[in-house]
């Protein structure tokens, strides 16, 4: 009961996340600071409360550790959500995103001197012919969406460029970031909802440092329209919804995760993810009516297929058939 529970808050939270996320996004792209600000802020309190018990509960993991890994989870989140604000639409965004299987592969090969299969070569080449198909799709959007005059549209361009550089940047820190948690938790053992709180509440003092943006971006989102809240009927400016449900459905997201991965393989949580990010994209380019080409479509296609080609999923659905129930079990 609980694995079935916990995919449906990985569907309902994660994708309706996406779905605020790109209304945020769409009437005030700058806005992801105060977006981040407002999921960390959420996620602390809570822990705080019921993880933390108010400060008495000593850390696991010393709290060293935590500062080296709060700073690369702080890094990933901010630069994730700043680069829908260089030209990078949402539907190249979670594309993007899903190749994190090619940066965890390359640091692996680089930090843990790991070795794969030629079956795992090929799903990660896959997943990188099909970023680069839908990257490439983009960039001649971009062009041909920018303005006739010259200088305009090497601007648009240019921030394009840099967003895909930043979310190079994200990818990579976020996988050097899961190696690090890797060897912590061998070390220490497993503290996901310990790691959960400290990696949203130790930098929260580093948005000090963007107070000025967060605040003009607080007075536009008193500024704009307001909105009828469906059932309680109090009126609030619509940009406020949309982070509240943004924030809630955020938090439901990640507490399914964390609940699949305790009680299913990590092959079951792959999969639950991939799948999620996969109805997560069609559903914004239906609802959104966001720009997909039939390019967009085959390079989508090659990162799903080598997503699920990486997990070997098929051989272990074929092994699982033929093996006793325990042998089954353990798979």
């Amino acid at each position: 009961m609980r694995p079935a529970f916990a995919v449906g808050l990985v569907f309902a939270g994660c994708c309706s996340n996406v779905i605020f996320l790109e209304l945020l996004a769409r009437k005030l792209p700058g806005c992801g600071n105060i977006v981040t600000f407002a999921q960390f802020l959420f996620i602390a309190v809570e822990g705080f409360l019921f993880e933390a018990d108010l400060g008495r509960k000593h850390p696991a993991i010393p709290i060293r550790y935590y500062a080296i890994m709060v700073t690369m989870f702080f890094t990933v989140s901010v630069v994730n959500n700043y680069a829908l604000n260089l030209n990078i639409a949402m539907p190249l965004h979670m594309i993007f995103r899903s190749g994190s299987l090619i940066a965890n592969m390359i640091l692996g090969i680089i930090i843990l001197k790991k070795r794969y299969s030629v079956f795992k070569y090929t799903s990660i080449a896959l997943v990188s012919l099909g970023i680069f198909v839908c990257t490439l799709m983009s960039a001649k959007q971009v062009t041909s969406q920018s303005s006739s005059s010259e200088n305009d549209g090497f601007q648009a361009f240019a921030w394009w460029l840099l967003g895909i550089g930043a979310l190079t940047f994200a990818l990579l820190m976020s996988a050097r970031m899961g190696i690090f948690q890797e060897t912590l938790y061998k070390q220490f053992g497993k503290h996901s909802k310990e790691a959960l709180f400290y990696n949203h509440a130790l930098p929260l003092p580093g948005f000090i440092f963007l107070a000025s943006d967060i605040y003009d971006h607080a007075v536009l989102f008193n500024n704009s329209e307001l909105y009828q809240v469906p059932v309680v009927g109090v009126m609030v400016p619509v940009m406020w919804f949309y982070l509240l449900m943004n924030v809630i459905t955020q938090y439901v997201c990640i507490r399914g995760v964390f609940i699949l991965t305790t009680e299913c393989a990590s092959l079951t949580v792959t999969l639950v993810v991939t799948l999620r990010k996969f109805v997560s994209l069609i559903f914004s380019i239906l609802y959104f009516q966001n720009p997909f080409t039939r390019w967009h479509w085959l390079g989508t296609l090659f990162v799903f297929v080598g997503t699920l080609m990486y997990t070997e999923v098929w051989n272990t659905l074929g092994t699982t058939k033929g093996q006793p129930q325990e042998e089954a079990k353990k798979n």
